[in-house]
């Protein structure tokens, strides 16, 4: 299995960007006001050295006034910090639903193929964690990091505004932040990197735990799949103490930054005050201005963390952006007809053996045709092949004379529809899953779909009919009952073809009379190519196609291939107990 690509730096901040200058107008706001926020702080370290200065001249006078001031600008650093944290929130929460929409969208648009190469977990952690991690930064820390970076701007600029002597001393604490940086940042990030692949690898154990827990439970396979899980989450815990090790070490190299400056601006303002060129309030205000820094500089440094793991999740949700969807061709001339040909098909995955060799079958409209064989003869296959979900290694698929490659995705869509076994039904109203096939449906229509596959009846018996909460957070409905739905769909979409890929395999012995009643009733009239599950399915086609080991062997009605005494006998005759 494969994972996903990571995008660079680059292209992770195009992303990004992208989305934030579609909001330009908050954007700006959300700016200006916690512009004013952090230039309102800088009101308190100022007056406090007036002060001073005030009260060595022998003014006490002043310090209603200073407490005044003071007041009136925390009050509005405050309002105008906690306002312009809202807005910055209201527009990280925004690019984050966007990139987000667009993630799932380029994931949903994916070919099967490469779908099916693809790590569950590795997409799954992507949309989950990865997400969690960048809506973090763009909501929690993205705030706090613009108001820290604010504040050491314009706090820088008040204390060289004081003097510049007392600024070059504060500047001594730069190169020690560098050298940390410099020091931090290329050992952390392929942890985090690291992190973020192992938390994918966490999530696929667990997946792969709980789909499968039947064939876990059956084997006694618990203590084993328990153990992966362990080991994997161990794996991220490991990565995740070794990232905290290193940033324990960075905090140590700041806390000797913040010495430094602070230091040497006492000093210097000492020498300065000695020699009358300062005042002994305007060191006082300078060594404020430094202190302030420790807080939004440590905010700025300290959230690095957060910010390497959102930049890591930002990257990996960039890299499903990079993929590149499918072109759509040129608009050409749709199916003359409901026919469905394949000429000289075969395909193979990657480099495997071929599991389809030289299949060429042409199916009239409205003709049912069942494929037949064993486990592994590629029925599976070549049913997907047909519905234009795989793309064989060589030979052609038409609908209607025209080749699906020619139609392209969205029109061969509409012409064919393929059911699977795996059915899945979604959380809400069974009207709405219904309607997943044609949203603006009336519920008449509906309500005829379900008739037609015979579900109305159960439909209604359920406590709130047509208006049932069904899926994971509603009642829950029985492998045959999804399996009616989806065939309802079918008959509400109406696509001319029909590829039914053992669509009657979720029912037991006893609803499968019902299911492939609801089979032939939902595809009468199309084009249908059946994987028969069952041979009862085979019995009711107007011809059969037998596959043994991805080739033709037979062909033709059930009768004529029983008189024939070939493959399908021998598969018949073990179906019904004839030895």
């Amino acid at each position: 299995m494969n994972l996903l690509p990571v995008a660079g730096p680059r292209a992770t901040w195009a992303v990004l960007w992208s989305e934030i200058r579609r909001l330009p107008g908050l954007s700006l706001i959300a700016a200006v006001v916690i512009t004013g926020g952090s230039a309102a702080g800088l009101v308190a370290p100022w007056a406090l050295g007036v002060l001073v200065d005030d009260i060595s001249a022998g003014d006490r006078s002043a310090i209603l006034k200073v407490v005044l001031l003071i007041g009136c600008a925390a009050l509005v650093s405050g309002l105008l910090t906690a306002f312009g944290v809202t807005l910055v929130a209201r527009v990280g929460e925004t690019v984050l639903a966007r990139i987000r929409e667009k993630v799932l969208d380029r994931a949903l648009q994916l070919p099967a193929p490469v779908l099916d190469k693809v790590r569950m977990g590795d997409l799954l952690s992507r949309v989950g964690d990865d997400v969690s991690a960048v809506a973090s930064a763009l909501t929690e820390v993205g705030p706090a990091m613009l108001g820290a970076s604010l504040t050491i701007v314009l706090t820088a600029a008040g204390l060289f505004a004081l003097d510049w002597r007392l600024g070059l001393a504060g500047l001594l604490a730069l190169p020690m932040y560098v050298i940390a940086l410099r020091w931090y940042l290329p050992r952390s990030a392929p942890y985090y990197r690291e992190e973020r692949i192992a938390m994918g690898d966490r999530s696929e154990a667990i997946i792969a735990s709980l789909r499968g827990s039947g064939t876990v439970r059956a084997y006694k396979l618990e203590d084993r799949q328990l153990e992966t899980i362990g080991a994997t989450s161990a794996r991220a815990r490991d990565l995740a103490v070794q990232v905290f090790k290193l940033f324990s070490f960075f905090s140590s190299r700041i806390n000797h930054a913040e010495f430094t400056g602070l230091t040497a601006i006492l000093v210097a303002g000492f020498f300065l005050v000695r020699a009358d060129a300062v005042t002994i309030g305007a060191v006082t205000a300078a060594a404020l201005y430094f202190h302030r820094l420790f807080n939004p500089v440590n905010v700025l440094l300290m959230q690095f963390d957060q910010i390497q793991t959102a930049g890591a999740g930002m990257a990996r949700l960039a890299g499903v952006l990079e993929l590149e969807p499918i072109p759509e061709p040129s608009e050409g001339p749709g199916p003359r007809d409901a026919s469905l040909e394949l000429v000289g098909i075969e395909h193979a995955y990657d480099d495997g053996p071929r599991v389809v060799s030289d299949v060429s079958l042409r199916l009239e409209p409205g003709e049912r045709v069942a494929l037949v064989g064993a486990s592994g003869a590629g029925k599976t296959t070549l049913a997907a092949i047909a519905a234009g979900v795989f793309a064989p290694t060589s030979g052609v698929v038409k609908l209607g004379g025209v080749d699906v490659q020619a139609l392209g995705e969205d029109r061969t869509r509409a012409q064919v529809a393929l059911l699977s076994q795996e059915v899945h039904v979604f959380s809400g109203t069974l009207v709405e899953d219904v309607r997943l096939a044609r949203g603006d449906a009336p519920e008449a229509d509906v309500e005829a779909a379900l008739q037609r596959v015979g579900a109305l009846a159960w439909v209604r018996a359920l406590p709130d009919g047509l208006e049932t909460v069904v899926g994971e957070s509603g009642h829950q409905l029985t492998g045959a009952q999804a399996q009616q739905l989806a065939f309802a769909r079918l008959v509400l979409a109406d696509p001319p073809i029909a590829v039914l890929d053992e669509a009657t395999a979720e029912a037991g012995s006893a609803g499968a009379r019902e299911l492939e009643r609801a089979s032939v009733a939902a595809t009468e009239g199309r084009t249908t190519l059946i994987v028969a599950h069952r041979l009862t399915q085979a019995e009711q086609a107007d011809r059969i196609v037998v596959l043994d080991h991805g080739r033709v062997v037979e062909t033709g009605t059930h009768k004529s291939l029983l008189e024939d005494g070939g493959r399908y006998a021998q598969l018949w005759h073990s179906w019904v107990g004839i030895p």
